[in-house]
């Protein structure tokens, strides 16, 4: 414990170095209650936001036929992961498994139990990079949060935005405002065993400069 954060740093730690995106490992058959989305979303919104704005919403989709149709536009645009898929050389045996398990959740994403659609109030279509980044500080913390505190209890989420291809259609199915802007799609389970480990990521030195690029 950390005397004056008060904060379990080896807890904090563990959590937010073991936050997998999980695919594979979601449990397809076991229920989600509601009120855990709702404990996750209310700590996600204590997120930062760009000017203290908080025109965050958040879409939960647990209806079966409307989990079956998402999908189904998903599945629309995964061309690009077989053609991704197929460009992987054999060797490289991490990145085979890591098509091989975003095949499998286009293939099987209407069975999980929970899928989650954060959406932010306003477009940027054509704004500039400023304009932009602060439209995003305001919606992609959040996201984080709320797949942070899922993992804190035991369940399993990825971040997929292949659905965006058909945003619109995505839009219309759902009733989203013309005004809103969805920034992902989080399929969300309770996981099949809660072993997961850190990432393969190279030392911090080696992406970091210090008071100039390169330095």
């Amino acid at each position: 414990m950390d005397p004056v954060a008060g904060i379990d740093v080896t807890s904090a730690d563990l959590l937010l170095s073991t936050t997998r995106a999980v695919r594979k490992r979601l449990d397809l058959n076991r229920p989600v209650p509601p009120a855990v989305i709702r404990e996750c979303i209310q700590l996600a919104i204590q997120a930062p936001t760009a000017s203290n704005g908080q025109g965050w919403r958040w879409l939960v989709i647990t209806d079966s036929d409307m989990r079956r149709r998402l999908a189904e536009l998903y599945r629309q645009s995964d061309a690009y992961l077989h053609k991704k898929a197929a460009q992987v050389p054999g060797s490289d045996l991490q990145m085979r498994r890591v098509y091989d398990s975003a095949l499998y959740l286009s293939e099987n994403l209407e069975r999980v139990p929970v899928h989650v659609i954060p959406c932010i109030e306003g477009r940027v279509d054509g704004a500039d990079n400023s304009v932009a980044a602060a439209h995003y500080a305001s919606i992609i913390p959040a996201t984080w949060s709320f797949m942070l505190a899922l993992r804190a209890r035991g369940l399993g989420s990825a971040w997929t935005s292949l659905h965006l291809v058909k945003e619109k259609e995505t839009a219309e199915l759902l009733g989203i405002p013309g005004n809103v802007t969805q920034i992902a799609l989080i399929p969300v389970a309770y996981t099949i065993g809660s072993d997961f480990k850190p990432a393969a990521r190279g030392p911090a030195e080696a992406v970091t400069f210090w008071n100039s690029w390169g330095g």
